[in-house]
This record gives C-alpha cells, structure tokens and sequence, in this order.
C-alpha cells in the first residue's frame, strides 16, 4: 500500500466515533473507504488520469487537518458574508455572518451532521462506481466538514457569499477531506465566491467535493479563485444538477498550486436549462494544472456555452478534456466549446482533449482546440509604443485570459478577476 493510502486509512481510523457514525453514515463510510483502498492509485492506463501522474503524491504521508492561526488582515478583502475554514477546519472567529440576507442558510456541514439534517446526510452517502473516483471515494469515507449553503423558494440574495479556504503553514503536512452542498431551490438567485488561498507556504493536501442543485428557474453566478502555495495539493470534483429554466454561470481560476485537478460534472436535465463555464489555466514554474469537464445534455433546448484558455510557461503542464454528451430526445440542444492556449516555453506542455458526443437530432454543437505563441506583431506594436518588452508581453497574455470572464454576465465581478488575473501574472514577475 502506497503512503498516501496508508495515510488516508490511519486518518480514517483515528476520526471519532461519533463523526464517524454521525446520522447512520458508519456503513457508507466504511464501504467507500474499502472500495478506494481495493481500487489503488490510477495510474496512466486509467483514462481520466492518462496525463496525470500520481506518483510522487503516492509517496507522500499526510497528516489529520488541525486548526492553525491566520492574521485577520489576509481576509480583509474578502467581504461578509463569508465562511472560512482554515486548514480544513472550520473558523468561527474569521467568518463574518452577520450580514447574511434573508433566505439564504449557510453554516459548516460538522453543525448540520450534528442536528438532524437528512439533506446533508444524503451528500455525503453518496456511493462512487467508477475506479477512477477514488478522491471522491476517500472524501466519502473521510469529510467531516463542509459548506451547507440553501437558498429557500424565491429567494434573491442581492450581496455574493464567500466561500473561503485557506491554507496555512503547520509542523507536518496535512490532508483535509471537505462535502459541500449548494442548493437553490425554485427561482432562487445567488452569486458565490470561492477563494482558495494561502497564509504562507505549506504542502498540504485538500480534497474537495461540491454538490450544486438548482430548482427549476433558480440562477446561480459561481466564481472560483484557485491561488494557492507553490507546494499545495488541491483536488476538486464538482457535480451540479440543473432543473428546467434554471442558469448556472460559472469562472474558475486556476492561479497556485503545485497540483491542481478539477471535475466539473454538469447533468442539464430540465428543459431550457443553461450552463455558461469558463476558465483561466494558470501553469508556470513546475505546476500541474489537470481540468476534466463532463457536461450532458439530458433534456430539449438546454445550452452549454464553455471558453476555456490556457497558458504555459517555464516547465508547467496544462491538462484540458471537455466532454459533451447530447443524449437522444435532447433536440434542440446547443453546445459550443472553446479551448485555446499559449505556450511560452519550450520546455512546457499542453494537452487539449475535446470530446461531442450526440445520439439527438436538430442540434447546434462545436468544439475546437487551439495551441500557439503569443502573436509577435502585436508584440512589435506594443514595443513600438514606448511598451518594455516583459510589460508587452503582460498585457497582452491579460488580454488573452479576460476572455472567459464574461460567461459571468456581471463586468464589475469581471473586471475583478480580471484584476486577479493580472495581479497573478505580475506577482513573480513577467514570463520570460
């Protein structure tokens, strides 16, 4: 047995009893962690893990998430209302819920498990089939905390609410297991932010997965900022569910890390449903950026709208698949999928993997995949202008990368992450 399986079984041995029997979920847990423990690591055979090796994380040990201590001041962008966890472990003293608008429940998923809540109860009993789940089979077996967000039936909340995790320096590397459960019910509205950052440097391990439901008409604007330590471990799967009439925009940036992987799962199974996803691939120095989307059309008239970009540089890797599947009886579909790059090094890699798949009729579907060098005329204007060269090259990898920011349908949340974007691009100095 490899030591991160060794290290994920002692941390399930060594969770409470009660968390661990918490709402009749003993047996679940125990199943899913036998499950994961029989599949072992995938490795490049496994399909969904081909271009992501697991081998060096596989030699590692980690140990359970334990509270540290964070300046208040590193938040001090972060508007309320916000839920923050550090380390995995939920901080009561940096969240700010005072100013939660009525119709909106949010609180961490340990005070849920502790009440009775069969909702909360049913996420986390969720059973995974597939051998390449094993993540997702571990955070089953392990995730003790969490976001419970709800928007009850009608509900408008006019302020964004801020998810933020934060990861922290400590003595010994550590691997938190977080279940989350966002759920808008019938012709809600609600703009979500997720920050995931760093109050210093650390190599921890997150495992996060994400339940998003939305009710019929309900709308949900969902950003996510991905910023986290050079040696950081981060490992998302997200599986929304969407009714008929209902919007799902989505962003995700993907700025830190040393590895990142992120599912996003999206089943469009109401009429008229709509999903609107971009991203920013972020992969210099020695990072690995692996994005897996898996969209299905299961109902007529439902949309996909999907701009992905990214950029390496240095000796980074960037990983894309986007999967379509429009299955029979979803006529009327459309689907259109952009995946475009930049490779600034020699020594670094892309690898772009676009997938349509339709078994409907009168159906509006195209899905491409770009990979190229920054245009050296408009590298020359800029130059030309009075621009230094690193300066140039900046501005014009922003350009490149505000593309997929307006799937938000919101500029001012745009230009803000587009200010992200380019804070990160300047942080350790221009691209060479």
């Amino acid at each position: 047995m490899s030591a991160l399986l060794d290290a994920f079984r002692t941390g399930f041995e060594a969770l409470p009893a009660p968390l661990v029997e918490a709402q009749g979920l003993g047996g679940a847990r125990r199943e899913s962690l036998a499950a994961a423990l029989a599949a072992g690591l995938p490795g490049p055979r496994t399909e969904a893990w081909k271009y992501t090796s697991l081998r060096a994380l596989s030699a590692r040990g980690f140990a359970a998430p334990a509270a540290a201590p964070v300046d208040a001041a590193r938040l001090a962008h972060v508007p309320s209302p916000r839920l923050v966890f550090v380390n995995g472990v939920f901080d009561a003293g940096l969240s700010r819920l005072d100013e939660l608008p009525d119709g909106v429940e949010l609180r961490p998923l340990s005070q849920a498990l502790a009440g009775d809540d069969p909702r909360a109860v049913s996420v986390l009993a969720r059973r995974y089939e597939r051998t390449d789940e094993l993540f997702a089979r571990f955070n089953a077996a392990l995730a003790t905390e969490g976001v419970l967000l709800r928007l009850q039936q009608g509900a408008v909340a006019t302020a964004p609410v801020h998810l933020v995790f934060v990861g922290a320096p400590a003595g010994e590397d550590q691997a938190a297991h977080l279940r989350h459960l966002v759920e808008l019910r019938k012709d809600a509205a609600l703009t979500v932010v997720e920050h995931h950052l760093h109050a210093g440097e650390h190599r921890h391990l997150a495992n996060h997965v994400m339940h998003v439901h939305l009710a019929g008409g309900a709308k949900l604007v969902h950003a996510r900022l991905q910023d986290e330590a050079a040696g950081a471990t981060s490992l998302l799967r997200t599986d929304a569910v969407l009714a008929s009439g209902t919007e799902y925009r989505r962003v995700d940036l993907e700025l830190g890390g040393g590895l990142s992987r992120h599912e996003l799962n999206v089943a469009l199974q109401g009429e008229g449903a709509a999903l609107h996803a971009g991203g920013v691939l972020l992969a210099d120095g020695r990072r690995h950026l692996d994005t897996r989307l898996g969209i299905v059309h299961q109902a007529r008239d439902t949309r996909c709208e999907l701009p992905w970009r990214g950029l390496a540089d240095a000796r980074g890797r960037a990983v894309f698949h986007g999967g379509i599947e429009i299955r029979a009886g979803a006529d009327g579909s459309e689907a259109e999928l952009s995946n475009k790059n930049l490779l600034l090094s020699d020594a670094a890699e892309i690898d772009s993997q676009p997938v349509l798949v339709i078994h409907a009729d009168e159906v509006k579907a195209a899905h491409g995949a770009t990979v190229g060098r920054l245009d050296e005329t408009a590298l020359f204007y800029l130059r030309s202008r009075g621009i230094p060269g690193a300066q140039a090259r900046v501005l014009l990898m922003q350009a490149f990368l505000r593309e997929p920011l307006a799937v938000l349908g919101d500029a001012a949340m745009a230009a803000s992450l587009g200010d992200a974007v380019a804070a990160r691009l300047l942080r350790d100095g221009a691209p060479a």
